[in-house]
């Protein structure tokens, strides 16, 4: 035992959750240690190098606010930042707070197991050591566990394949390549159009439709950025005091109480602007169904004004609720299917059936490739904690206690597993925000908890039963008058096979934080907290 390191708080992640932490704990005088699979910072952002991989939230918002000289000494270049720049601003966050030298990369956390008798973490990793830690922080992302389908024969394709959430660093070359791609999700409509400009044959095979709006991408005006910066504390303060955490809200106006001539033009200045405020054109939009089909009917009406297949864009139309998955925003993602070299199969009848030495069968005709990219997504807000054996009282493993479904209190602990917190897990709102306005939230939350339980001496904070069942029943009522959960999307888990099907955000960013510093200020009210034994 004596060959132990011991700490106060491990940090899973280096992602901007894991940075943030960090940073915290650091100025609070916090013994720590972050441990990231990865060999550099940045989470998703590491990860995801593929072709056209670029944020959905406009970069001055999606960004630190914690630190006013550091949002105003950082200069974003494009409206929707694309991965390198990202991951060069994760970097820079590193550097300028020195959290490098607190972060042992290239290491996976194996294994959690607490140890009731002593109130810790027994943490074992990669590298067989083990760490013992008062609290442990899982900052593992809620879009960092990838999704790689089973297909029967993957090992016998003897081209090339790829993941959107595993690229090459050195990145890859599909020049004068027949390249197929599965998918098509956020990570495929940014990548497609750029795959399709190299290679020589680009092939989609489309399980499900999916909407997307134009991003409208473009270099940042400057007196924009600095009416932005001269002001940046009110604009977040408002950002945070909208629903989605982003600076698009609804205004009241209802979708259902509107003239056709109305509907038109909100629809119009919405597409024309770009990005997801396409969601905040109407109140009702994602809670009242036939508000929603005003919405399908333009975007279809759109869709088909673009593509010049008929057949094609009959495919390339959603059949669902606008926003039940998770809307995407493009640079030509419709367009690319009018290019003579880009072909669309849909597999939504006749599933792929296999992969073989040269390609892939479906629908029993077999499609021939140099390479296939697999943009299949990710095993959402579970997948990376449920990827470690994490076990709490009693022995008893996340995966058991979360057979049914992923259950916490706030989204920030789970009965049964003491000082163990999860930032931006599910039950709170994650990813239906502005991601760095929740990660900002969370952290300073748990962090404030921690300091707590230093100055009152306490040994332990778990969350009652009864505040967790109560919570993850008001979780779904809320979605419940939502439409939301109207679909099978990866917000239900239903992307992945055998996967429980429970709606996993929480919608509603203020009601969310007022319900979080309301437990905070009544003593952590829902949560059992326990003396230093």
């Amino acid at each position: 035992m004596s060959s132990q390191e011991s700490v106060d708080v491990v940090v899973v992640g280096a992602g901007f959750g894991g940075l943030y932490l960090a940073q915290k704990l650091k100025a609070e005088g916090i013994e720590f240690k972050v441990f990231e699979a990865g060999d550099g910072v940045g989470g998703t952002w590491y990860w995801n190098r593929y072709p056209g991989a670029r944020c959905d939230i406009e970069s001055m918002e999606y960004s630190y606010s914690f630190d006013d000289e550091l949002q105003q000494e950082w200069e974003w270049s494009e409206r929707y930042a694309g991965q390198a720049e990202i991951l060069k601003y994760a970097n820079h966050v590193a550097d300028r707070y020195n959290l490098k030298e607190h972060i042992q990369f290239s290491t996976r956390v194996n294994s959690a197991i607490y140890d009731e008798s002593t109130q810790t973490w027994v943490v074992t990793t990669s590298d067989n050591k083990v760490t013992r830690t008062q609290h442990c922080v899982m900052a593992t992302g809620c879009l960092s566990s990838t999704n790689t389908p089973d297909f029967e024969g993957i090992k016998d394709f003897k081209g090339d394949t790829y993941h959107t959430g595993q690229w090459p660093h050195e990145g890859v070359d599909f020049t004068g390549k027949n390249v197929g791609i599965i998918g098509t999700g956020s990570s495929a409509i940014q990548s497609i159009p750029i795959l399709a400009e190299q290679a020589s044959h680009l092939t989609v095979f489309q399980r499900t439709a999916n909407y997307s709006v134009p991003a409208h991408n473009h270099t940042l005006d400057p007196e924009y950025v600095t009416s932005i910066k001269d002001t940046y504390n009110a604009f977040r303060a408002q950002n945070r005091s909208n629903g989605f955490g982003a600076s698009f809200e609804p205004d009241g106006v209802n979708a259902i109480e509107s003239a056709k001539e109305v509907l038109d033009e909100r629809y119009s200045e919405a597409w024309d602007r770009g990005g997801l405020g396409f969601l905040a054109c109407f109140s009702d939009l994602m809670l009242d169904d036939e508000a929603n089909k005003s919405a399908r009917a333009f975007m279809h009406e759109k869709i088909n004004a673009v593509v010049n297949d008929p057949a094609k864009a009959k495919l390339l139309s959603p059949n669902q609720t606008v926003g039940c998955k998770r809307l995407c925003a493009d640079t030509g993602y419709f367009e690319t299917y009018n290019l003579d070299h880009v072909d669309l199969v849909d597999v939504s009848e006749h599933p792929i059936e296999k992969l073989t030495e040269s390609g892939l069968i479906t629908d029993g005709k077999e499609y021939e490739f140099d390479a296939i990219v697999f943009a299949t997504g990710f095993d959402a807000m579970t997948g990376a904690l449920l990827s470690m054996d994490i076990r709490g009282k009693g022995g008893l493993t996340l995966a058991e206690k979360w057979a049914e479904g992923p259950k916490t209190f706030l989204g920030l602990g789970t009965s049964g597993f003491p000082n163990l917190f999860t930032v931006s897990g599910p039950g709170s709102p994650s990813v239906l925000t502005n991601m760095m306005v929740s990660i900002e939230q969370h952290v300073e939350w748990i962090t404030e908890c921690i300091t707590y339980m230093r100055d009152k001496n306490l040994g332990a904070i778990e969350a009652t039963p009864v505040a967790e069942e109560n919570w993850v029943g008001h979780v779904n009522e809320v979605a419940d008058q939502t439409l939301y959960p109207g679909c099978n999307s990866w917000y239900l888990g239903a992307n992945v096979p055998g996967k429980p099907r429970v709606f996993m955000p929480y919608f509603g960013f203020p009601p969310y934080v007022e319900k979080c510093n309301e437990v905070a200020a009544n003593g952590y009210e829902g949560f059992a907290l326990s003396n230093q034994r």
